[in-house]
């Protein structure tokens, strides 16, 4: 298959099929990098952190079952995605589909820079980054599937609804529209883990323009380990806000930066391969 390199990113490569059954469409290949912080020297893999800290052999082809699982089953749902084909252990088909994103306006300005693209996050509960700006908050308080946006890139910046529909990157409907998107898709993950006896905390999507037809907006990218935050032991209360939070969350300030960690967040190895 003759292909063409589009994007290089921590998890994927996506390229252009330019020939066969295929012609056109993007294929994805799923790597072994994965996401986290170093402590002590050493790397901790978390998917709530966006830098890679290393590589965990068969990570990518694993990756790449459980985004097949889940791309199959929104399929079922009548829930939009770029999902055609997966054709190898690490390799998926998709349509074309472009990342919501704007140019600069001004390109010759200093500083100008465009939106890449961006991800969608959502959460069950509070913690991680959500508790970290708000710490306010009870940790691991039902937040009942909040969604936020962020532009995507070396940092992850948190951008509102109305910035988005006043730069113009989106319509109020693509807003609306790609909101209630998210949280079907929260729903359906979620359900899922919930029928295994995990907890999904929070997850991120990243949504896109289909090239084809309209240009609907459906969920691009994956659905994969890197995507998710998992517990077990989540106790609700009648308010769905988890009752063993005291004993779970950990917080910590220093030198002015806020740190939380849940103790029965589980890592991507544990739960894997109940879908595969």
């Amino acid at each position: 298959m003759d292909r063409q390199l589009l994007y290089s990113g921590k998890s994927k490569d996506v390229f252009l099929i330019n020939d066969g059954a295929y012609k056109g469409k993007y294929l994805l290949l799923f790597k072994d990098g994965a996401t986290g912080y170093f402590q002590d020297g050493k790397p901790v893999f978390d998917p709530g952190y966006d830098t890679v800290v290393g590589e965990i052999p068969g990570k990518g082809a694993i990756a790449c079952r459980f985004a097949t699982y889940f791309f199959k089953l929104l399929q079922e749902k009548n829930i939009p995605s770029h999902y055609i084909e997966t054709i190898s252990d690490c390799e998926m088909v998709v349509e074309p589909a472009e990342a919501l994103s704007l140019p600069p306006a001004d390109p010759d300005l200093p500083g100008a820079s465009p939106l890449m693209n961006l991800e969608f996050t959502w959460r069950n509960n509070a913690t991680g980054s959500f508790w970290r700006r708000y710490p306010f908050v009870q940790p691991c308080k039902n937040t009942h599937k909040v969604v936020e946006a962020w532009t995507k890139g070396d940092v992850d910046v948190l951008i509102t609804f109305e910035a988005l529909e006043e730069t113009g990157a989106m319509s109020r409907k693509e807003i609306e529209d790609s909101i209630r998107l998210v949280k079907d898709i929260a729903e359906l993950v979620s359900n899922e883990f919930t029928a295994k006896g995990y907890h999904v905390l929070d997850g991120k999507f990243e949504l896109g323009r289909l090239k084809s037809g309209d240009g609907r907006i459906v969920i691009i990218d994956e659905i994969s380990p890197d995507v998710l935050r998992v517990c077990k032991g989540y106790t609700p209360n009648e308010n769905g806000d988890c009752c063993i939070a005291k004993e779970c969350a950990v917080t910590r300030v220093s030198d002015g930066k806020r740190t939380i960690k849940n103790k029965k967040q589980v890592p991507a190895a544990e739960f894997t391969s109940i879908f595969l």
